[in-house]
């Protein structure tokens, strides 16, 4: 059993907790620099899959489990900062630019679509969210100049520095060069975790917990829900337009079938696998959703050929199981993965003294919130 002794108010606020902290995390990124070293093109390419997804699951975390708030269209935030970001691209803005202006932008959006938006709480929040989600798909299609209409755009190779040096070197392709695509959106997702984590330690994050935790309460010591909320939105939109232009570049070419309604959806099934509420989460999430497919297709093919399954035959089944799961989490392990990660955590640093009541759900809401 380890005991950490703190003697200011540091110690809490602090990112790494201990030197056994700073440890793993120096491995976990060994482990994730030589990944592409180490592992096929294929493979490669699913882990750039995962980061983009994580890192849009980090900017819905920043709303939905750090400020309470439900969103059900931040796919038409994936879609802003992607046709964002491929227009400056067209202009001849070098990426290194133009994602972050992409990212900006589309928290901008947000933070204006929020004003009138977030006057709305629970269901009809989640309702409103979805509606403009739907709204974006339309005028995806409409605007033919600038989103390629029906047709959508096909989407170049990634030039670092633009037209400014032509080098090779300062080129990025999925197929060419997967392992610099790969590098590029780990380089983003560390700098977007690097972002929120501070940012969750700040005076900010902890309104946000506070809003999340209770509006009432929060209204009650003194702080602005509505520009808080507002903040957290336009934050959120900020990440997630940065996932959407590395998803862009990802997909090769875009359309609004890339940023359905079923993404959003897709994305808070992320957050819930993951474990609502923590940076972890959003990880842990992004992983399972991007594994489970080839893990299934794989148990199919090697346990179905006897019995005449295949992937053909149930073309639905990865979809089905992630459902699956996705229910057991909410029955069994409100917390996610990263809860039973904290609970097996727990467990060995306290044994023999852990007990299974010790992460018991507690409700996070006064009763005056019900006179709402």
């Amino acid at each position: 059993m380890r005991f950490q002794f703190k003697t200011s108010y540091n110690d809490d606020i602090n990112i790494f907790k201990n030197r056994y902290h700073v440890f793993w995390y120096a491995l976990l990124g060994a482990g994730l620099f030589a990944l592409p070293f180490v592992l096929g093109d294929y493979y490669v390419a699913q882990a750039i899959f995962i980061l983009i997804f994580a890192i849009a699951g980090v900017g819905l975390m920043m709303l939905v489990g750090h400020t309470g708030l439900v969103s059900l269209g931040h796919a038409a935030f994936l879609a802003v900062g992607a046709y964002t970001t491929i227009n400056l691209e067209k202009l001849g803005v070098p990426f290194l630019i133009a994602l972050p202006l992409a990212g900006i932008f589309t928290g901008l959006f947000g933070a204006f679509i929020a004003i009138p938006v977030l006057r709305l709480i629970g269901i009809y929040l989640a309702i409103a969210t979805m509606a403009l989600s739907i709204i974006i798909e339309d005028i995806i299609v409409m605007a033919g100049p600038i989103t390629g209409g029906v047709q959508g755009l096909s989407v170049d190779s990634i030039k670092l520095l633009g037209d400014w040096v032509s080098s090779d070197i300062f080129t990025v392709d999925l197929y060419a060069s997967p392992y610099k695509f790969y590098f590029l959106c780990l380089f983003v997702a560390v700098l977007v975790t690097l972002l929120t984590i501070n940012l969750l330690r700040s005076s900010t994050g902890r309104a946000f917990h506070a809003i999340r935790d209770s509006e009432v309460s929060a209204r009650a010591m003194g702080i602005n829900v509505a520009r808080y909320k507002t903040l957290s939105f336009g934050i959120s939109c900020f990440i997630t337009g940065l996932a959407g232009g590395l998803l862009a570049h990802y997909l090769g070419h875009i359309n609004h079938e890339a940023f359905l309604i079923l993404t959003s959806i897709e994305l808070l099934m992320i957050l819930v696998i993951g474990g609502m509420g923590s940076v972890h989460g959003a990880f842990f999430g992004a992983f399972v959703f991007g594994m489970l497919p080839l893990t299934v297709t794989v148990l199919i093919e090697t346990f179905g050929a006897p019995l005449g399954i295949n992937s053909a035959t149930f073309p639905g089944l990865s979809t089905g199981i992630f459902a699956a799961i996705l229910v057991g989490f909410i029955l069994f392990e409100p917390y996610g993965v990263n809860g039973m990660w904290l609970k097996i955590r727990t467990y060995f640093a306290l044994f023999p003294l852990y007990r299974k009541d010790m992460f018991k759900r507690q409700k996070t809401y006064l009763k005056t919130e019900r006179m709402r």
